[in-house]
């Protein structure tokens, strides 16, 4: 039942990294989440089985996992050195190779996890993330930072909807805004600080060419985030790649496409 749905934890270096595992598939699928991660690390046996009937359709080919960030990060970590503590903690689990899904700022960790760790990585797919810094990113995710700085959890969140979600979808959710500064906020938002730090300094684009794997590129073409034009550079640089933009979608393609599941599995499935 909620196929095999766990959490989990691995012992890195001394450190933890927490993930969700479920599928009873033989082959692996590694998901790393976006920025959302500095503020709310997957844990708990109710997430998993969250988790698990939201990405229901790969349990019967993959074993899905599901990681967080390492729960100690340093004040200086970047996205290169989030994706040497990712391999080493696949390789502590026992996985050799994965087909990895990286999600906007995952994305930018999968993108490393590519280029350095290419036995690792049988199939990529990246999704409303970016290679290397635009206008778009740095005054989105600055913005953010100082909303962190200052604790305003509320206004983070606010923020991070209305730059995330297609106006349909905000008319809908929008009445729920007053319950945001009292549901889920963290005690510390230093982890989410340093992973931000981590996004507005990442810039692969120069080594693109070093990702031999089949890679898939999705993009929403009304994304506020990371805008348009990074997808098309992703794929446009990476050799072995095809890329699918969303018209009406923004940055929370990965929510609000209904057949984005849909997608990612074919491409996987090939």
């Amino acid at each position: 039942m909620f196929y095999k749905a766990n959490c989990r934890q691995v012992v890195i270096d001394g450190n933890t990294m927490n993930y969700i595992e479920f599928g009873t598939g033989k082959k692996a699928l590694v998901i790393l989440p976006g920025l959302g991660d500095g503020l709310s690390p997957v844990h708990g046996k109710m997430q998993a089985i969250i988790l698990a009937l939201t990405y229901k359709q790969f349990a019967r080919e993959f074993k899905v996992y599901i990681f967080s960030r390492k729960n100690c990060l340093e004040r200086d970590c970047s996205t290169r050195s989030m994706a040497k503590e990712q391999a080493t903690a696949m390789k502590v689990i026992g996985i050799s190779k994965a087909s990895v899904m990286g999600v906007s700022q995952g994305g930018m960790i999968a993108q490393y996890l590519a280029i350095d760790y290419p036995d690792l990585v049988d199939r990529l797919v990246l999704a409303a993330t970016l290679s290397r810094q635009n206008d778009t990113v740095q005054k989105v995710v600055y913005n953010w930072i100082e909303l962190a700085k200052q604790r305003d959890y509320k206004g983070l969140m606010i923020d991070t909807a209305e730059h995330s979600y297609s106006e349909t979808y905000l008319k809908k959710y929008r009445f729920l805004y007053p319950l945001l500064g009292i549901v889920g906020k963290p005690k510390s938002f230093d982890r989410f600080l340093f992973q931000a730090t981590s996004c507005v300094h990442h810039n692969a684009y120069s080594e693109l060419d070093k990702i031999v794997c089949p890679t898939l590129v999705i993009g929403g073409e009304c994304d506020k985030i990371v805008g348009t034009a990074s997808s098309i550079e992703l794929a446009k640089k990476i050799k072995n790649s095809e890329l699918f933009v969303y018209k009406t979608y923004g940055h929370a393609i990965y929510e609000e496409a209904g057949d984005f599941n849909d997608r990612v599995f074919q491409f996987l499935m090939r």
